[in-house]
C-alpha cells in the first residue's frame, strides 16, 4: 500500500515537473506572466527532478542557465541515492 502511494505520488510531480517547464516556456514565447524559478526549483525537490529535467530538455527550456542546466540533474541523482539509501534499510 505504502510503495503505491510512493509510487502515484512520484508519477503525479514528475508529469507536474514536464508540465510547467512546457507551461513556462509557452509563456516565455508569448511574453506572458512566467512561473517563478523557485517554483520549478520547489518542484524538482519535492521529487520532480526527473520531470523537470527531462521537460527542460524536450522543451529547450532554461538550458542557457548554468544552474537549471546542472541543478536539475544535481537534484535528480541526490533523490536517486536517496532512494537506493532508503531501500538499503527497507530491503
Amino acid at each position: 500500500m505504502v510503495y503505491t502511494m510512493v509510487t502515484i505520488y512520484l508519477v503525479a510531480i514528475n508529469l507536474l515537473g514536464v508540465f510547467i517547464m512546457w507551461l513556462d516556456k509557452r509563456k516565455a514565447k508569448k511574453g506572458a506572466w512566467r512561473i517563478k524559478e523557485s517554483t520549478l526549483f520547489a518542484v524538482a525537490l519535492l521529487g520532480g527532478a526527473l520531470g523537470t529535467t527531462c521537460g527542460m530538455y524536450w522543451f529547450r527550456h532554461k538550458t542557457k542557465h548554468w544552474y537549471f542546466k546542472y541543478g536539475f540533474p544535481f537534484i535528480l541523482i541526490a533523490e536517486g541515492a536517496f532512494v537506493v539509501w532508503v531501500l538499503g534499510f527497507v530491503l
